[in-house]
């Protein structure tokens, strides 16, 4: 295979492997602080693409033309609105629920989803219909040999890799982080050592879910569209992301993240009728990993859960 076109199949991984990576971070947070799987996490993913989406013919129309301003104002917007989204989840859906049965959790998350995405394909503008997605980032492009490094794309991995970072200096070097760790090791002594439970918990889960926002922005800035369905397939492999990276593992999470990624270019590569197949194959060996590393490839440390 040319060089060229090798380069070009792992930037398309790096790529697809951040996002998922972004979305597999969410599902690891809920579970270290709470124990607990967030089924509507991947449709929260859609919520925030669609918002930026709407943020942005809501500037158009104000007469706001310049790409910069419009990117980082449909941005913030997303971020925001998902991060309050997701604490009014933890507040009034997850936290009521939390001396019932896990199963009572998943369930009305899982419906919550289907309310989720059901409602941006009912009230949003002709929801149904895929929507394109604006090209805010430049075009530009480098060609070497058969590999093109397109600007956009380069910038997208540089700004998920940030974030990325920086969820990691959150977590490992501020009180707040060191907070969320304790909740997540031991809530009872957490309490006594005077941590507001609940506070962390929305914080939590306001973090993840701006993460799925960020990830459902770079995902319609990738393909330059973006339509109602798109955070449950998200969903489903982030979830599987954070399951074979090791459920509970932060660092378990971006490799299961990127796992997926490779898997699903190595199976459109060497697969006939690759697109049609790519996803059962990633599926197929995410399965047989499963069978073999039950705890993930990543094992959970209780003291280390976030």
């Amino acid at each position: 295979m040319d060089l060229g076109v090798l380069a070009q199949y792992i930037m398309n991984g790096l790529m697809l492997g951040m996002m998922y990576a972004l979305v597999a971070v969410g599902f690891t947070l809920f579970f270290g602080v709470l124990d607990i799987i967030k089924f509507s996490h991947g449709d929260v993913v859609t919520v925030g693409a669609f918002a930026a989406l709407a943020t942005f013919v809501g500037l158009r129309a104000m007469g706001v033309v310049s790409n910069p301003v419009l990117l980082i104002v449909i941005a913030t917007v997303a971020l925001c609105a998902m991060a309050v989204l997701g604490m009014l989840i933890a507040r009034y859906l997850v936290l009521p629920l939390r001396s019932a049965p896990a199963l009572n959790t998943l369930l009305i998350t899982l419906m919550l989803g289907t309310v989720l995405r059901e409602s941006v394909r009912l009230f949003y503008p002709q929801g149904a219909n895929p929507k394109p997605f604006p090209a805010l980032l430049p075009t530009d492009s480098i060609n070497i040999g058969q590999f093109n490094l397109r600007l956009d794309n380069a910038i997208m991995l540089a700004a998920g890799a940030a974030v990325i970072v920086g969820l990691q200096f959150l977590l490992n070097r501020t009180k707040l982080g060191l907070a969320i760790r304790a909740v997540a090791q031991d809530e009872e002594t957490a309490r006594t050592m005077g941590i507001n439970f609940t506070a962390i918990v929305l914080v939590t889960f306001a973090i993840g879910s701006a993460l799925a926002a960020f990830a459902g922005i770079m995902n319609g800035l990738y393909y330059n569209e973006i339509n109602f369905g798109i955070g449950l397939y998200l969903g489903i492999i982030g979830f599987a992301a954070a399951i074979i990276g090791g459920l509970g593992s932060i660092y378990g999470a971006i490799l299961g993240g990127f796992l997926f990624a490779a898997l699903q270019i190595i199976g459109s590569v060497a697969l006939p009728f690759a697109s049609a197949y790519k996803d059962v194959f990633a599926f197929g060996v995410v399965i047989m990993l499963m069978a073999w590393r039950p705890t993930g490839l990543i094992q959970e440390k209780i003291s280390e859960r976030v």
